[in-house]
């Protein structure tokens, strides 16, 4: 593996892509920027990273903004939790860490939000600790070359990935072999139509010897996405547009449209009804007829959303920290999600 391991830093000195968080060692920007990349390409998130840092510089600066400009910073991102975590990780480390992103793996792990591979990637490339990291670039790599035959997602392939993984990143430059291994899976060992003439593993790889490299690995198990569908409703006071802040785990935190869940396949009528019920759940009185204005599919990891809108005119609300009117400019100091800017322009 020694062997190995020198071929894969040399290829990642050569060819590793430039990013805005392989300039620094500051544990508090790599931190925020594998957060960022949890499920979400480097082209989107890259951005977003910049004018995250730009406006939250600092653990202190990030644990002493309001929730709203962190998610209003985040809008777009997708997966809000992590934004949510991310915040409340800021406070704990203000208030137990000096405001510093600590150097103690255990102290990392006990934080909201960091887990094994985010405290790795911290610890790796930051501190240059021969900690771990397996995501799912690290695990295409790991399992070929090792040819793990488990379904990723499974305890077998979990635990043979985190092990093959912390001898890999035992040695010099830890936190280089880590990127390394990220970087190779990113970009020669994709999916489809892996680059092995060009892998500088290729010569270590199980799979590329026994010609199984489109067979691995083993895909997770996926269930298809649950039908919900929604009422929405634009409730407009002027020129503004009245939105309620969430307190449910999907969209905790965000902003968005008066809305209830109905059943799928209902009625004008009924769609009419639950447009109305929505206005009723937050005591907001039309002013005006309901108009609907057409319907929004919007596809999560785990949801399939249909959405009927409506608009309608509604008596002045009260600003309120959960319901509140809010103008195009005010909108852009909230945290909204993807789906509620769709709903806005439909």
């Amino acid at each position: 593996m020694k062997a190995a391991r020198s071929r894969l830093l040399r290829w990642f000195d050569a060819h590793a892509r430039d990013l805005p968080w392989r300039r620094t060692r500051d544990p508090y920007a790599i931190w925020v920027s594998e957060v960022m990349l949890q499920q979400t390409q480097i082209k989107t998130v890259i951005p977003y990273y910049e004018r995250f840092i730009a406006r939250f510089g600092t653990v202190t600066k990030l644990a002493r903004a309001s929730q709203d400009a962190v998610l209003s910073h985040w809008s777009g991102l997708g997966y809000y939790r992590r934004a949510r975590q991310l915040h409340a990780a800021a406070k704990a480390m203000l208030a137990e860490h000096g405001g510093l992103v600590p150097r103690d793996r255990e102290a990392r792990l006990a934080l909201p939000g960091i887990g094994a591979y985010t405290a790795g990637a911290i610890g790796s490339i930051a501190f240059d600790l021969c900690e771990p990291i397996v995501d799912g670039n690290v695990a295409r790599v790991l399992s070929r070359v090792h040819a793990i035959d488990a379904p990723l997602g499974s305890k077998e392939s979990e635990a043979a990935l985190w092990d093959h993984a912390r001898r890999w990143v035992e040695g010099p430059r830890p936190g280089a072999l880590n990127q390394a291994l990220m970087e190779l899976g990113a970009t020669l060992c994709s999916k489809s139509e892996p680059r092995c003439d060009d892998c500088p593993l290729r010569s270590s790889c199980v799979a590329q010897h026994e010609d199984r490299t489109e067979l691995l690995p083993v895909p997770k198990v996926r269930r298809a996405p649950k039908d919900v569908a929604l009422v929405a409703v634009r409730a407009k006071q002027g020129a503004k547009v009245v939105l309620v802040r969430s307190d449910v785990e999907l969209f905790g935190g965000l902003y968005g449209l008066p809305s209830v869940s109905i059943d799928t396949g209902a009625s004008k009528a009924q769609r009419r009804a639950a447009a109305a019920r929505a206005l009723a759940n937050i005591e907001l009185l039309a002013a005006g007829p309901f108009e609907e204005r057409g319907e929004v599919v919007h596809v999560l990891t785990h949801r399939r959303m249909t959405v009927s809108v409506w608009e309608v005119e509604v008596k002045p609300v009260k600003r309120a920290a959960s319901v509140r009117a809010l103008s195009d400019r005010e909108l852009g100091q909230v945290g909204i999600s993807t789906l509620t800017k769709r709903l806005l322009s439909s």
